[in-house]
């Protein structure tokens, strides 16, 4: 073999063993989301998986899997519980029944603004983190839906006006306010909600301005009444031992990459809010400041269902309402 050949042959050989332990090096995680990729928290958890492939060196890979596509919103806890996916992005009051603090961002009127969303956040993470420890998981981080306001087919002067209509249900706490209003609960997740309305299977329900514009719920309703009752937040949870078995850069990087998003999640709900109700507006809906009556009616309802809740959290619950409040 010429001197030439046998160097060519050494480098190839040398770029495959380079390829064989840069493959080895790789690791693969998948990020299963419920949320259209065109949403703000979709796009938020793709930036996401971009700065931790940048800071990692292309170590580790997040592909993010939207719109329900991997697994569906109430699969997605367990399958990062079970390692069937690594890292996911869930909506924390869907999991109240559960244990009742998955549920403090949804009790109607108790964090009714941006800051006070940050504020519960920061008394409801060392608790949440807690809990997931016991289940094999952490968060990541946590990012606020636009606060949540009433969208109705027929004008609402007060929550007696509610009574008998086709109410989507997604979550206890949106649940038990169709009980509390005399509506009919009908439980409908994010995805499928455009063909609910079309088919009249759901005639009003709560949620921000940026779920009523992704839905195309203009379409079919034509009042949204803008009663900033609570702002859900969806939380980023990761495998315990998916995360351990990184090593301690990629961690880093992870973390960072992590409270980049928080921060940026923060500002995107809050472009969203005002984008998605101009967008709404353009599109026919009509946007109401609620009437002092129903604005009453509806803080009742908070009334009512923090008790409720209190009741079933025990301590851990006045605890966590004790520390936001103070």
């Amino acid at each position: 073999m010429t001197l030439t050949r046998r160097t060519l042959s050494l480098a190839i050989g040398l770029a495959f063993g380079a390829l064989a332990v840069h493959a080895q090096a790789q690791t693969k995680w998948d990020l299963p989301a419920a949320y259209p990729a065109t949403n703000f928290h979709t796009v938020n958890l793709q930036q996401f998986a971009d700065d931790v492939d940048k800071a990692s060196g292309g170590k580790l890979k997040i592909t993010v899997h939207p719109n329900a596509a991997l697994f569906k919103a109430p699969e997605i806890k367990r399958a990062v519980q079970g390692g069937q996916a690594q890292i996911g992005e869930i909506l924390l009051v869907n999991f109240q029944n559960e244990w009742q603090l998955f549920g403090a961002d949804g009790i109607p009127f108790l964090a009714d603004s941006y800051d006070e969303a940050v504020k519960l956040w920061k008394v409801q993470k060392p608790m949440l983190d807690k809990k997931l420890a016991e289940q094999g998981m952490m968060s990541l981080y946590a990012v606020p839906w636009p606060p949540q306001g009433i969208y109705s087919k027929k004008p609402l002067a007060s929550a007696a006006d509610l009574k008998g209509l086709k109410w989507r249900a997604y979550s206890p706490a949106t649940a038990r306010i169709a009980e509390l209003v005399g509506a009919q609960p009908v439980t409908v997740q994010a995805a499928e909600l455009s063909q609910a309305m079309a088919t009249g299977v759901v005639e009003s329900y709560m949620s921000s301005g940026s779920t009523g514009f992704d839905t195309k719920t203009y379409e079919h309703i034509k009042n949204w009444y803008d009663t900033q009752a609570w702002l859900p937040k969806n939380a980023v949870i990761v495998n315990k031992k998916a995360f351990d078995a990184l090593d301690k850069a990629t961690q880093d990087a992870v973390l960072k990459a992590a409270a980049d998003a928080e921060v940026r999640g923060l500002a995107g709900s809050k472009k969203t809010n005002t984008e998605s109700l101009d967008k709404l507006k353009a599109n026919g809906m009509q946007i109401h400041a609620p009437s002092a009556q129903l604005k009453a009616d509806m803080k009742k309802v908070g009334e009512t269902m923090l008790k409720e809740w209190l009741d079933k959290a025990g301590p851990e619950g006045k605890q966590l309402v004790d520390a936001f409040r103070k």
